[in-house]
């Protein structure tokens, strides 16, 4: 069932107060790994609230408790945002996912704009942080909702938001809310969108049903009580940045490999039909490369290049704190060093049974160095892979309504990166979850000049409202 003509009228006429409202929470740096902006993540929580309430939503700040900080001091967890709205037992109600805040940004990391400032180019595009991750989709949902409210339109579903504001810092307190709520705020739920992953290039829709998991690690290694001068004590000490580098350069190769022994084993093998999906799907190398601007995909078979991204897990090393890294020469050896990497999971392999493996490797490499420095590793925060039935009702009629919008049929896809909510409101709550993108495959998230189309966050609102309204009809 097709949206409402006077729905899609909206969208169109109100297309640059939008795009200012985008702007408006893209100028909240609510940057949840960064202790300092903690204030402004909760900001951010407010500020949706001041948007919902006037549409009719109900709405609840919950409370997830303190993040405990590494030097024993502890900082208020941003609230997860509930809203509700609808409560007619003849409709489905379908559970809408997002997050509110966003990955570090400066314009010394190599940003063209201010990343917090939502800046258009000629071409349409919005680049700010957090523009297509996942600012763009959340604020979509509200332009939804207000769309019907002010016009008069009946909303097909009943409508359940749950908005948090620790995903890019792992979701700390969320997994307990919903297990607190299962038979409360959640209890009326029949299915779950989440608008917060790409398409795979920036011409064809996708729906996505599975996501890979990760566990992100620390390698400390530590040795004198204080940095010292190179020149006094160099080669006459074990270094900890040597040793972690050599540690590191042990993890994986340039093509990839990962050096771990036994990971290999814990990946679900690879069916006929599974493959065939991939040779299927709308990719080409050069998506990849136009993506991150360099030919350097690391297979030329298609198929292995997807499995890459999709299905076989990787490892990324990450970067190093403790070394130094300003401009000039400073020749100091550091007497503590971390470093980060993380492993990207997939089904069959969890965090309690990589963990072993990583942390007896590490262990059994640093052994062979001989060195007189301390090892310690931590698993900072994990989360399982997750997949999803893609011939469940909820599917179908994003189908319907991707068609409806794009005149396109989406590509089926699972997504390299993590989100690991789906697997805890698809086991906790026993539901269907649905990941319907809105961005690009070339928004760069996560990265310098993140951006939304235009194209994008319009058609995008479109589909979205219109998926609610096939989720109506369809069975």
């Amino acid at each position: 069932m097709p949206a409402p003509a006077k729905f899609i009228t909206y969208i169109d006429a109100h297309k640059d107060a939008f795009i200012a409202r985008l702007g408006e929470a893209v100028a909240i740096p609510s940057v949840s790994g960064d202790p300092s902006h903690r204030p402004d993540v909760i900001k951010m929580s407010g500020y949706i609230k001041s948007l919902l309430e006037p549409l009719g939503v109900k709405v609840e700040l919950k409370d997830v408790g303190m993040e405990k900080q590494p030097d024993g001091s502890e900082l208020p967890l941003p609230p997860v945002v509930f809203g509700t709205l609808g409560d007619d037992p003849n409709k489905k109600t379908v559970l809408l996912y997002a997050h509110y805040d966003v990955q570090p940004a400066l314009v010394s990391d190599g940003w063209n704009t201010d990343p917090f400032k939502l800046t258009p180019d000629k071409e349409g595009r919005l680049f700010g942080r957090g523009s297509t991750d996942d600012k763009g989709p959340l604020i979509a949902w509200i332009n939804i909702v207000e769309a019907h409210v002010t016009q008069g339109i009946e909303l097909p579903v009943n409508i359940k938001f749950c908005l948090e504001g620790m995903e890019e810092s792992g979701s700390e307190g969320l997994d307990d809310l919903i297990e607190k709520e299962k038979d409360g705020f959640f209890k009326s739920c029949d299915c779950v969108c989440i608008c917060d992953n790409y398409w795979m290039n920036d011409r064809t829709p996708c729906l996505t049903y599975g996501v890979r998991g990760m566990s992100y690690y620390r390698i400390i290694v530590s040795g004198p009580a204080r940095d010292l001068h190179s020149g006094l004590f160099g080669n006459t000490v074990h270094e900890p940045m040597t040793d972690l580098i050599l540690l590191m350069s042990k993890l994986v190769t340039p093509s990839g490999e990962i050096m771990i022994p036994g990971l290999d084993k814990l990946v679900a093998p690879l069916t006929d039909s599974e493959k065939k999906r991939y040779e299927t799907i709308d990719f080409a190398l050069t998506d990849i490369e136009e993506q991150v601007g360099a030919k350097i995909v690391l297979s030329d078979d298609k198929s292995q290049v997807l499995m890459g991204r999709m299905r076989n897990p990787s490892l990324s090393l990450h970067g190093i704190e403790g070394a130094f890294y300003g401009p000039g020469a400073k020749t100091v050896i550091p007497a503590k060093v971390q470093g980060k990497f993380s492993i990207r999971l997939v089904p069959n392999m969890t965090p309690e049974n990589v963990d072993p493996l990583v942390i007896k490797y590490l262990y059994d490499e640093f052994a062979k160095l001989k060195s007189k420095n301390t090892l310690k590793i931590e698993n900072i925060h994990a989360g399982k892979a997750w997949m999803a039935d893609p011939d469940h009702w909820n599917y179908r009629a994003a189908i319907k309504a991707t068609e409806e919008v794009y005149k396109k049929t989406p590509d089926l896809t699972r997504e390299g990166g993590s989100i690991p909510v789906t697997l805890t409101f698809a086991d906790v709550l026993g539901l269907n979850v649905l990941l319907l993108p809105m961005g690009r495959g070339d928004d760069g998230a996560h990265s310098t000049n993140e951006k939304l189309d235009t194209f994008n966050y319009i058609e995008g609102t479109k589909l979205l409202g219109t998926y609610l309204h096939e989720i109506a009809v369809t069975n």
